[in-house]
């Protein structure tokens, strides 16, 4: 069934149906108790201005309500004859209340159901990435501190640099996951306007009541200009998977830090036996499999927002079927993300890290900073105590000086983690996720 076509349209081959539908079915199925909240804002619009009376309104509402039950048991489906979620949702409504299921579609499109259904879902979405962000961000923190005095070489270009920590290392990822969640917070933003009353991009003649539907539903505002709103169909995906590309990168380096440094000739952490594999002619591997794929998926989500843009490419303004397919990139790229964050805080949480790592002589260069900056407390030119320091090293003749006493504000003597934790917090508690569920909850218990 297929709310668009004409009684004459004829037979379509279903070659053909399989093609346009493609996987919209199944990805819709996920899109359900939104479209079903939508329906039900919708509707009690349409009774303040009208279109709907009080005992329609009723009906509809009542009967929504069972169809999410449905949802949330997990009993909800798209019939094989029923082409997507909104015509599903407007079919039992139709067949359980007859003519006053057939008005509900009154004053809107698919377009901005789907739309607005896809804005809902997305918001959904990252409340979860988020929690499980704060979650990798916690277990960080907590390694931060219990081994913020256990050091650890600093690299760069691969070669010993200067002594770093496990605290700052730890710490550094924690820090690199606020900016991560500030990007998804403008992403978050550009998500939680409301296209709803839009139609198919042009509005409608009705004298629908956008703002009301805006607050039924928990959106901050509106896409104000109907054509715009339909633009915004693939920039929201778009701007959440752009945003999320930085996330992918964070989890993606820290995989790769943990492959090195779980290898022998790092030999800094240990990764528990349940997150690494062995060989099937070599018995003494401890392959970190997990940080492998990690840093896979990690690869493979920076660019998702890549897939969009090509997608997106010349596309003019107004509605194109091309649009479909966003639903074929973006939901199982945030189930990939979802993924991959619960098994780094996984990994994270059971990794231990080795002490006493910077006692090994073949570190010593790592303190050859130290020895130049104590040279020049007390009074020595720093171009005369490097090169000075570099005559040593050449010579063979280098004694470290082991005793670190650093205060720089977020270096290994003073992480100001507290400042960290405090930014992160911060920019978490700006989601307005409990908004977005008490008017979910409120719109639930209309009667």
């Amino acid at each position: 069934m297929k709310l668009w076509q004409k009684d004459n349209a004829g037979a379509t081959l279903q070659n053909i149906i399989k093609f346009t539908v493609g996987k919209d079915r199944e990805l819709d199925v996920l899109l359900a108790p939104f479209d079903v909240l939508g329906s039900m804002a919708h509707a009690i619009m349409l009774e303040k201005v009208g279109l709907l009376s009080s005992a329609e309104l009723t009906q509809l509402l009542q009967a929504s309500k069972r169809i999410f039950a449905k949802i949330e048991a997990g009993e909800f489906e798209i019939d094989e004859h029923v082409e997507d979620v909104h015509s599903q949702v407007e079919f039992i409504l139709t067949e359980e209340l007859g003519d006053v299921g057939k008005k509900i579609h009154s004053g809107r499109s698919r377009n901005d159901q789907v739309l607005v259904d896809m804005k809902m879902y997305l918001r959904y979405r990252i409340q979860r990435i988020s929690a499980l962000m704060k979650q990798w961000f916690e277990a960080l923190m907590e390694k931060s501190e219990l081994h913020k005095n256990d050091l650890l070489p600093g690299y760069t270009h691969l070669q010993i640099a200067m002594p770093s920590s496990f605290g700052l290392w730890f710490a550094a990822y924690a820090e690199s996951l606020g900016d991560d969640l500030v990007n998804l917070k403008a992403a978050f933003d550009n998500v939680n306007r409301n296209p709803l009353g839009s139609g198919a991009g042009y509005g409608s003649s009705f004298p629908l009541e956008r703002k009301l539907t805006t607050a039924l539903l928990g959106f901050d505002g509106m896409n104000t200009n109907v054509v715009y709103a339909q633009m915004t169909r693939g920039k929201t995906e778009y701007a959440v998977l752009s945003a999320l590309s930085h996330l992918a990168n964070t989890i993606g380096k820290f995989a790769m830090d943990v492959c090195l440094y779980n290898s022998q000739n790092f030999g800094f952490i240990d990764l528990p036996t349940e997150m690494t594999t062995g060989s099937s002619i070599m018995p003494h591997k401890k392959n970190p499999d997990i940080a492998e794929i990690l840093r896979g998926r990690a690869n493979i989500l920076k660019v998702a927002h890549m897939e969009l843009s090509s997608l997106l490419t010349n596309l003019p303004s107004g509605y194109h079927r091309d649009l479909q397919l966003l639903k074929e990139i973006t939901l199982p790229a945030l189930d990939n993300f979802e993924e991959c964050l619960e098994m780094v805080v996984f990994m994270t949480q059971n990794m231990k890290a080795k002490k006493d790592l910077l006692n090994d002589k073949k570190y010593d260069l790592l303190f050859s900073v130290e020895n130049v900056n104590a040279m020049v407390t007390q009074g020595v030119p720093f171009r005369d105590a490097y090169k000075r320091i570099g005559e040593e090293i050449i010579a063979g003749n280098f004694e470290p000086l082991r005793d670190l006493d650093h205060s720089l504000e977020g270096s290994i003597g003073n992480l100001m983690n507290e400042e960290i934790k405090s930014r992160f917090e911060s920019i978490y508690s700006s989601f307005p996720f409990d908004k977005i569920d008490e008017a979910f909850k409120a719109l639930l218990s209309r009667t």
